[in-house]
């Protein structure tokens, strides 16, 4: 995907209405075109003891900060069209939608994308706030929990993402039966690899070497418990995750 907005919300406190700044970083053609931050009054308006630690604001910073609507109307135009991206869309998806009830306002039904589900995707082990998966994709992000640095970041990561899986090639057989369906999960495509040609699918045989580690070859699985192989399972995606 090359059109798409990122965006990040904080908030004052716990509420989900209480937005007090937005980042947003728009990209077109998969370039960034346009970038845009503000400070805004949040609503209830009081700032707890954790948001402000997490985020460096407090109520001075947004005493005369425009209001949501005010806001939301130099970003509309902007992001006409586009998906939205953010890092943990629940959060940041729950916060435009809360806030825009409280004004009235119309909501679009905006599609959002996750890149903290993908990060999970490809990293299934560790840890994935946003400036562990950007150190992982080899961005440097140095103010993190400020919004516009947040949206920057979480921009680079989907289209990072986006090339991540180009295709997966496996075994021709049985176990692989729900081929089409996965190749659609994933937007991707699924080949298999020719017999006695496992140079065309050293995902797999690099994995196989790491099972072996645990379980010898020639060992029969049925002689393991379930208990041992989700140990092994947990290792080799943390193995993976560092």
């Amino acid at each position: 995907m090359e059109d798409f907005a990122a965006i990040d919300f904080e908030t004052a406190n716990f509420e989900r209405t209480s937005v007090c700044s937005v980042g947003l970083v728009v990209v077109r053609n998969g370039k960034k075109v346009d970038q845009f931050y503000s400070l805004i009054h949040p609503e209830p308006d009081y700032y707890n003891r954790v948001c402000s630690s997490v985020n460096g604001l407090c109520r001075e910073d947004t005493e005369e900060a425009p209001i949501f609507p005010d806001v939301w109307k130099q970003i509309e135009p902007k992001i006409e069209g586009l998906p939205l991206v953010a890092h943990n869309k629940a959060f940041d998806e729950n916060c435009l939608k809360a806030v825009s009830r409280m004004y009235q306002m119309d909501y679009l039904d905006y599609p959002f994308y996750c890149t903290l589900i993908k990060s999970r995707q490809v990293w299934p082990g560790g840890h994935h706030n946003l400036d562990i998966i950007a150190e992982r994709c080899g961005y440097d992000l140095k103010n993190h929990h400020h919004a516009l640095a947040d949206a920057e970041a979480c921009g680079h990561r989907f289209k990072d993402s986006e090339n991540l899986k180009k295709t997966i090639t496996t075994y021709n057989g049985s176990e692989f039966y729900c081929h089409e369906y996965i190749a659609k999960k994933l937007s991707t495509k699924v080949y298999f690899a020719d017999p006695h040609a496992p140079w065309q699918k050293g995902g797999i045989e690099n994995t196989n070497g790491l099972i072996r580690q645990y379980i010898p070859k020639g060992n029969d699985l049925k002689d393991v418990s379930q208990q041992r192989i989700k140990m092994i399972q947990r290792k080799i995606k943390f193995s993976h995750s560092r």
